[in-house]
């Protein structure tokens, strides 16, 4: 929302999509109150609690589950789409890249965010003494999502990273955390069967060595990202130019 203040736009449709609970759906309808709101996420349950919050008379805000790969829209009707954190849970940035694309309006504005390489290295250190599979995500450098805005044909693309250091008492508070957020491992290559508790007391006792003043670190590097849609060019051709000499 930070981003999204220095940007003077009147929007009249706005697509949260990955919208969860309604978070930032909210803070999106109390930007833009008169704006007509559509919150989209791959989970019904989560879209239900959503309505819970939202208004509940009079009420602009709609209500869809869909994927993002393929997005319940019409072409070229949103004004502004945003979406928070929702990138890394999708097998394919290009192709949902592809669909805010299509969705949007000419002119019409992305707003994003989503995790880069650098989150959750302490945990991804830790595993990697344990064994060698995939249990950390492989999130995507700031750099390759610009590069799939550009293949997208969005323009005025600019990409962003901060870094925030996260706080637990130990692994299983951070775990825990994640799991309510509903955040999982989707990487390719990831083990597909239950993780023995012996190994998890392993990566524990790993994970130790990077306590500091008392609790366990994870690092969360966030990327914001932003690109238009280019708007229409109209061409006119005068009549001397359409005349061809005979």
């Amino acid at each position: 929302m930070e981003h999204l203040l220095p940007v003077r736009i009147k929007p009249a449709r706005v697509l949260d999509v990955g919208a969860g609970t309604g978070i930032c759906s909210r803070l999106l309808s109390a930007h833009y109150p008169s704006a007509r709101l559509m919150c989209v996420d791959c989970a019904t349950p989560m879209l239900r609690v959503a309505r819970a919050r939202g208004p509940r008379w009079f009420s602009r805000h709609s209500y869809a589950c869909g994927d993002a790969e393929s997005l319940p829209v019409a072409d070229a009707s949103i004004d502004l789409l945003v979406s928070s954190l929702m990138l890394p849970s999708c097998p394919s940035a290009d192709a949902v890249v592809a669909e805010f694309h299509r969705v949007l309006k000419p002119g019409g504005l992305l707003m994003f965010t989503s995790l880069g390489p650098d989150t959750l290295r302490e945990l991804r250190e830790a595993w990697r003494v344990v064994d060698d599979d995939v249990h950390v995500h492989a999130f995507i450098d700031m750099h390759d999502l610009g590069d799939a805005l550009l293949r997208a044909g969005l323009s005025d693309v600019v990409m962003d990273t901060e870094r925030f250091t996260g706080r637990y008492q130990d692994l299983s508070a951070l775990t825990a955390e994640m799991t309510q957020l509903g955040v999982n491992n989707a990487a390719l290559g990831r083990p597909k069967g239950l993780t023995t508790s012996s190994r998890l007391a392993c990566v524990a006792e790993e994970y130790e060595k990077a306590r500091r003043d008392r609790t366990l670190p994870a690092s969360f590097e966030v990327v914001f990202g932003h690109g238009w849609r280019a708007p229409q060019r109209s061409v006119n051709v005068s009549t001397a130019a359409m005349m061809r000499p005979r």
